[in-house]
């Protein structure tokens, strides 16, 4: 399995567990965007779409915050346009942003609500300061993915001081069992 990493605002600098996890996992590779702290929606997909396209293993989607808004909005649009490659097997979405609520990625919403064409787990954080355990619930039911409760970790980034983040490993590897 190849993991395609899909960082958030500001890219997932180098105490990030995204950092952490594209240079441990045993096959992985990372969308690199092209303005981190301005983000535009197309630019963002467009060149989330791009990464996909080079890519011809069987792969999960890693994302982190305003990553996952992103790669909800690909995965949506590319079932609309009957273009999703066989190749994308599932959604691991970590800490996902609130583009309804958070102003510098307003860019992004409305959130969207429908069912993910792949198979998807959101894992979330009680403490989240960019979104409500609540609305993280709301959007993983509205997604149809499973469900991780990661604790008090805030935004699950490198604020939280995660290192490898074990935990999170451990989410990833049940969620690809289940795939």
């Amino acid at each position: 399995m190849h993991y395609l990493i899909v960082p958030g605002l500001n890219n997932s600098g180098p105490s990030h567990w995204q950092t952490f996890w594209t240079k441990s996992l045993p096959s992985a590779s990372r969308v690199y965007q092209h303005c981190w702290d301005k983000p535009q929606k197309e630019d963002w997909i467009e060149t989330l779409d791009e990464s996909v396209r080079q890519l011809k293993d069987d792969t999960i989607l890693v994302s982190h915050s305003l990553g996952v808004v992103t790669t909800a909005l690909w995965l949506l649009r590319a079932r609309k346009e009957n273009a999703l490659p066989e190749n994308i097997k599932g959604a691991f979405l970590v800490a996902p942003a609130d583009a309804d609520c958070v102003e510098v990625i307003k860019d992004f919403a409305p959130m969207p609500t429908e069912k993910l064409p792949v198979p998807t787990c959101v894992v979330g954080s009680e403490n989240d300061p960019y979104m409500t355990l609540e609305r993280a619930k709301f959007f993983a039911r509205a997604w149809n993915a499973k469900w991780f409760n990661a604790g008090s970790l805030g935004h699950i980034n490198s604020d939280s001081n995660l290192g490898e983040w074990e935990q999170g490993r451990r989410f990833l590897s049940e969620f690809e069992k289940s795939l």
